[in-house]
């Protein structure tokens, strides 16, 4: 088990406030958590070298630029050797369309990714002339999201004593 760094409640609460909106300002986000903003800040400053603010990202509205579709595509490979995983893991590093790439288990797949698409067509051509060509590959099960019931890229924090 990995063990984690020790948080205080107003560790604790920078990161919640953070995860909700990494623009808030050094002041406003001072007077949230309930200190002044210099200790803010340095608290703010450890929280990043210890790596546990990883970075800050803009989140950005798929439909709105046309990525009408997320795709579930299981990859189950040939061999799984160590270096057939590593050689696929390498190459679908390259896909821009492909938001996460996990190793599973409990399935007959190797592979879990996340994809998105502009539409059918634009799938049909990347399963067929990208992930198709993949050396190892020996089969690809997609299933198409209907319906996104819920989206979060806030991690949960309760377990943080």
């Amino acid at each position: 088990m990995h063990k984690t760094k020790q948080f205080d409640r107003i560790d604790r609460r920078i990161l919640e406030v953070l995860q909700k909106n990494a623009n808030i300002s050094n002041l406003e986000l001072a007077e949230q958590v309930g200190l002044s903003p210099s200790p803010c800040a340095r608290r703010v400053k450890l929280l990043e070298d210890a790596g546990i603010i990883s970075r800050q990202v803009t989140l950005l509205n798929q439909s709105a630029l046309g990525l009408d579709m997320t795709i579930y595509v299981q990859i189950c490979l040939a061999s799984q050797l160590p270096e057939r995983l590593e050689a696929f893991e390498r190459k679908i590093l390259n896909y821009d369309e492909v938001l996460e790439c996990a190793l599973i288990t409990g399935s007959d797949a190797d592979f879990m990714l996340k994809v998105v698409m502009p539409d059918m067509a634009y799938y049909e051509h990347f399963l067929l002339n990208e992930l198709n060509r993949i050396e190892g590959v020996a089969s690809i099960r997609t299933s198409f999201v209907l319906r996104q019931v819920k989206t979060c890229t806030e991690l949960p924090l309760k377990h943080l004593k």
